[in-house]
């Protein structure tokens, strides 16, 4: 599928990987791009000497384009100029404000592509002079903003011009895609989607409990953050599966911001032991739609292709061709 974003990051389709620093590694970030998709690393909470090291082996295993992730709020000069030294085709960058960064990274070969989580943030980071606006909406998983993707994306690309939109937040299949593109999107970015693959480098019982979530088993809130003692700018909150660990938090938000670093110590051990029930389980509404474990290729194969048949037959609809006529 060809669009104005496939088009400017050289990619053959118009479906790229979340940068999530909890769920992405070299391997996931290779395979998405192999696939023809935009694979990236989220390097936020990477040691240093680990972004030279992954963005090394992402390289060893492919030679198309990907893109590295900071969160700018808590992104730091040395972490920044540690990424762009590795000359990422796509600086992906979240929750903060790009313009300091775009001429650097220009200046390094790279691309900007900007997360917002609502209209004016989307806006300057455009008049910032970013490649790429990414619309995140209030479905997704892990941190998100309060609008949801239907509304957020055609406002987005209303307000920023000739800039490209990409989609994000609820987005599982073909169907979403030809929806974003209906929005007015050059694209999709997916990333619970991505972490129920056989590439997500999180635990099993993560991954089984995103197949077996419905949309509405999802809940947001500050505990996951709390847990954490992360100071995230609002209106961040997380989206995660509701399981024991958040079941026993919710309404004790007050208590939990006391006993933060003891019970994040809970959460990592947690992970470690893949304890599904005491994890902190980012994920999105789209959790709903996800029903089995596929490699990373075959989701891009699979949006692509669903898309790529919906889009005739929704063009067909509209115009009432091919369409049985049950009128009398």
């Amino acid at each position: 599928m060809r669009t104005r974003l496939t088009d400017l990051l050289g990619i053959r389709h118009p479906v790229l990987l979340g940068g999530m620093a909890s769920g992405t590694d070299s391997r996931l970030v290779a395979a998405v791009s192999r696939a023809g998709g935009l694979g990236t690393l989220g390097a936020a909470t990477l040691p240093l000497e680990a972004i030279e090291a992954e963005v090394l082996a992402i390289r060893e295993l492919t030679a198309a384009p990907f893109g590295v992730n900071l969160l700018l709020w808590m992104a730091t000069p040395e972490r920044v100029r540690a990424v762009l030294d590795q000359q990422p085709p796509v600086l992906s960058t979240a929750w903060g404000d790009p313009a300091p960064y775009i001429e650097q990274a220009h200046e390094a070969g790279c691309l900007v592509m900007h997360m917002a989580y609502d209209v004016p943030s989307a806006v300057a980071a455009a008049r910032a002079g970013v490649d790429v606006v990414v619309a995140q909406g209030h479905e997704g998983g892990g941190h998100v903003g309060l609008q949801s993707t239907f509304t957020l994306v055609p406002q987005v690309v209303d307000a920023v011009g000739d800039t490209p939109v990409v989609a994000a937040g609820g987005v599982g299949d073909g169907r979403g895609l030809a929806a974003a593109l209906a929005l007015g999107a050059e694209g999709v970015m997916l990333g619970t989607r991505f972490l129920a693959t056989n590439e997500a480098p999180i635990p099993d019982g993560w991954k089984r409990a995103i197949i077996d979530a419905a949309g509405h088993d999802t809940v947001y809130s500050e505990i996951g953050d709390l847990a954490n003692e992360a100071g995230w700018p609002k209106p961040a909150a997380t989206r995660a599966i509701r399981n024991r660990f958040l079941e026993r938090w919710l309404g004790r938000e007050e208590e939990l911001r006391r006993l933060g670093k003891e019970v994040g110590r809970g959460l990592a051990e947690a992970r470690r032991q893949d304890d599904r029930a005491e994890m902190n389980l980012m994920a999105g509404e789209v959790s709903g739609l996800i029903r089995d474990l596929p490699s990373a290729a075959e989701v891009v194969e699979r949006i692509v292709k669903e898309a790529e048949s919906l889009l005739p037959q929704l063009a067909a609809k509209a115009t009432g061709r091919g369409v049985p006529n049950t009128s009398r």
